[in-house]
């Protein structure tokens, strides 16, 4: 059975999987979403966790993008450098066998400075095929690896990562914030105290100390150390990520992430443009498909 008769796009991460059923004519038919990682699956796992999805949405062709094209993935699948774009991506597939398919990540050498993504290069360049955003411009993609993406002709040219949400998680499970900083986060006064206090410049790791002295000292209230810390970490990642540019942001990917960032944007003077991440990776599968079928 070919890529026109219906396909199977996965987008396969460290912690977290999604699967999605693309009919012949295009549409999302089935999906689903699951805690099968590549971490949980291990080294050997992948047959049957490949045999799982097809059993669940059916035998088609696999398309996979994200981590399970890593060193500790399924197959890995060389880095393709910058500048990329959706052509690149697709004359680098690996084949995994039994019609799955594999996408390259994305790599970056620029003087001293290396960096690396996975399947962030899908959602952005599948928005660009799309027409839902423009072909240059900047792209902040949060998340547990937070990219910031500059866009020139419809390609990736540059990309920078932030540690922002695996810190968070880090100071939320094993820090002696932990028991402040569980509580959900939503934009307000103190997110935006944070956002604020993290883009003056301030050493991260001596501001990160205060929320704990501000509590214990009757300054500051309890429920709002996760929404001031989480600002203080986005504040900084934004001073990081902004830097030489102007103009809106395109802010790509799970909506309550979309929706913290657009507003440290707006704390920090900057127009933002929500893209909901799943649209886009479906658009950055399909466009590649265009160019195997």
């Amino acid at each position: 059975m070919g890529w026109a008769e219906g396909f199977i796009a996965v987008d396969w991460g460290t912690t977290n999987r999604r699967a999605y059923m693309v009919d012949g004519s295009g549409a999302c038919s089935a999906e689903f979403e699951d805690g099968k990682g590549i971490l949980s699956v291990g080294p050997s796992g992948f047959p049957a966790a490949v045999a799982e999805i097809r059993a669940r949405l059916g035998d088609r062709p696999l398309l996979m993008a994200g981590m399970v094209g890593s060193n500790r993935g399924w197959v890995e699948a060389p880095y393709v450098p910058c500048p990329a774009g959706i052509d690149e991506l697709a004359a680098r597939l690996v084949d995994a066998g039994d019609g799955a398919w594999i996408v390259p990540g994305v790599s970056l050498l620029d003087g001293a400075r290396a960096d690396i993504m996975r399947g962030e290069e899908v959602q952005v360049l599948g928005a660009v095929a799309s027409g839902d955003i423009a072909p240059d411009g900047l792209v902040c993609h949060p998340g547990t690896h937070n990219k910031w993406i500059e866009l020139k002709g419809g390609r990736i040219a540059a990309f920078r990562t932030v540690m922002t949400g695996e810190m968070f998680s880090l100071l939320n499970d094993h820090s002696i914030l932990s028991d402040l900083i569980g509580a959900d986060v939503a934009p307000g006064a103190a997110f935006s105290a944070g956002v604020q206090r993290g883009l003056s410049g301030a050493v991260l790791t001596a501001e990160l100390f205060t929320v704990r002295a501000g509590v214990l000292l009757g300054r500051d209230r309890k429920e709002d150390a996760a929404p001031f810390a989480s600002g203080l970490l986005i504040g900084a990642d934004l001073s990081a990520g902004l830097e030489g540019s102007s103009g809106d942001v395109v802010v790509m990917g799970r909506p309550e992430l979309t929706e913290l960032y657009a507003a440290a944007l707006a704390d920090a003077g900057r127009g933002a443009v929500e893209v909901d991440g799943e649209r886009a990776f479906l658009s950055g599968i399909a466009a590649i498909v265009e160019r195997i079928a």
